[in-house]
């Protein structure tokens, strides 16, 4: 059960390490001086789940710094997502997008700045995948989240949420990464415990609950489009291209308390659609005293839907003009390093 409770904590980072841009870039066309790009390895998920337990962040995701960048264990539609800030949602593709995953080591050349880092990549997958993408206003598929015919059931914060310094000192195991809607502090505790700290956006707490086999997602104050937001990331966005966007048609102004609850094996479905190699029971032995059940069908989504319910809102199937990453062509495997 602890086990299991550790990897969802350490998916939840994954989606978020992997799956975000980095601040504006410039025009200019940039590249990387050198770069390498190869299959990524299978994620090792019991030393995940002891990164976890032990407050150390995953090594997953983008890392930035002064003279390289790595890009570890990130699917090509992480990779686009990041090159083009735009988020996995929004991209329109191929399915197989979010299959493989790729480890890339590049050197920055001498001058740039981090904001150029997503133009680099940008040229590194146009160079080494071969692809061609516009950006574009399509009429879309989405979920819209909407207030139900009781109205809102949730309390509004007592105040805004701060905005932080992105330059300010880290804690200790705290990572930062850069969400298209700016900066994302994160820290995990050994029982599990994910603190997201979104700045002006509020801060969403994920606790996992071992008795009743869920995980919650509390913050005491989210806007309802940041709200959306979270929801398309965490839980509609089930890997690959075309996923579902959802999007916010509350009305609803302010920041807000919101609860929201889904099944560990709904999780670990989601991670497995994802193309994590995640275990459908828990390790052997185990089972019986976790009572983790067979994972059900992710594209319910029925705890998640109960939750939005529960707080007076709803989320219906409709049609909007969203902004998408239209996808003309690419590759499946990259050139050869050189």
């Amino acid at each position: 059960m602890r086990f299991h409770g550790r990897i969802v904590s350490a998916f939840i980072l994954l989606l978020f390490a992997s799956g975000v841009a980095s601040g504006q870039t410039t025009l200019a066309k940039l590249s990387f001086d050198v770069a390498t790009v190869k299959p990524a390895a299978p994620l090792d998920m019991q030393r995940m789940a002891a990164d976890v337990q032990a407050g150390r962040m995953p090594k997953i995701g983008p890392e930035i710094g002064a003279s390289r960048a790595t890009f570890t264990y990130m699917s090509l539609a992480d990779l686009v997502a990041f090159a083009y800030k735009v988020r996995n949602y929004q991209i329109s593709g191929p399915d197989w997008l979010g299959g493989e995953r790729f480890d890339i080591e590049a050197t920055i050349p001498e001058g740039a700045a981090k904001d150029d880092v997503p133009a680099m990549l940008r040229a590194l997958l146009e160079e080494r995948f071969k692809l061609v993408a516009h950006q574009a206003q399509e009429e879309h598929k989405v979920l819209a989240l909407v207030v139900g015919k009781g109205g809102p059931k949730m309390k509004e914060a007592p105040a805004a949420p701060q905005a932080f310094d992105p330059n300010s000192p880290l804690q200790p195991g705290e990572r930062q990464v850069d969400d298209p809607d700016g900066p994302v502090r994160m820290k995990i505790t050994p029982d599990g415990t994910v603190t997201m700290n979104l700045g002006a956006r509020g801060t969403v707490i994920q606790k996992i609950d071992r008795q009743n086999m869920t995980m919650h997602l509390d913050s005491s104050g989210v806007s309802m489009a940041g709200y959306a937001r979270l929801l398309s990331t965490l839980f509609l966005q089930m890997g690959g291209a075309n996923s579902e966007q959802v999007v916010d048609m509350t009305g609803l102004k302010g920041y807000y308390q919101v609860d929201t609850e889904l099944s560990l094996a709904d999780m670990m479905a989601i991670a497995r659609a994802r193309g994590m190699m995640m275990p459908s029971r828990a390790p052997s032995g185990a089972a019986a005293a976790s009572g983790v059940p067979e994972a059900s069908d992710p594209g319910g989504g029925t705890s998640v839907y109960q939750s939005v319910e529960q707080m007076g809102l709803k989320l219906e199937d409709r049609k909007a003009t969203v902004d998408r990453l239209v996808i003309d062509h690419v590759e499946k495997t990259p050139t050869e390093n050189y």
